[in-house]
């Protein structure tokens, strides 16, 4: 696991999600997560299927946010979890060793220990920078990425605020993964903002 690890905004139009997803995925995505906070289950179902289909087509794993029943439902390749989800253990009970597991650390190094120890299959620190999406306290220290890198053997990943800009110190620090969301989905081209991001890993 290594590069740009994008998430859904929370988008009803389901042609336009799906559109520009496909073009971002076409200019290199390495994960997609299926984000929605305000989508009714209907919604979610429609969207996260037609994500699913986009995202086998391209050979990209296909993440949900929060909702265990409907990565079972869908056969999705991963669950990530919050702070205030499932945890890892009850997650990785459930969906048996074979799917990844993404586990939000905030800025916490012992709790991405313990979730990794508990099966996460990757851990997300942040948020590093302000989001125009998100509302988080703004806390977290660029070096909590190397000291985890130390200690951790599971793929880190940074959150919050992302542009190919601000994430060079944190890719400098060994960060695997730098999550995005409307560094991309707000982008005039879409598609170049993903390979500004991939070259950050070149």
């Amino acid at each position: 696991m290594k590069g740009l690890y994008l998430v859904t905004p929370d988008w009803d139009d389901t042609d336009r999600l799906v559109t520009v997803t496909e073009a971002a995925l076409q200019a290199g995505v390495a994960l997609l997560q299926y984000r929605h906070k305000t989508a009714t289950e209907a919604l979610q179902r429609t969207q996260a299927k037609a994500l699913r289909d986009l995202c086998r087509h391209y050979e990209v794993p296909l993440i949900i946010n929060d909702h265990l029943a409907l990565c079972e439902e869908i056969d999705a390749d991963g669950l990530h979890v919050g702070g205030t989800d499932a945890t890892v253990a009850a997650v990785r009970s459930v969906i048996g060793p074979d799917k990844i597991i993404g586990a939000s650390c905030y800025g916490d190094l012992q709790r991405a220990l313990d979730a990794a120890a508990a099966g996460a299959s990757y851990v997300a620190f942040g948020g590093f920078y302000p989001s125009r999406v998100k509302k988080y306290e703004v806390s977290t220290s660029v070096d909590i990425v190397s000291r985890a890198k130390v200690t951790i053997s599971v793929p880190v990943c940074v959150i919050g605020g992302m542009t190919p800009e601000n994430a060079v110190p944190l890719v400098a620090e060994g960060a695997d993964l730098v999550a995005a969301i409307s560094s991309v989905y707000q982008h005039e081209h879409p598609a170049s903002a993903v390979a500004a991001f991939v070259r950050l890993f070149a």
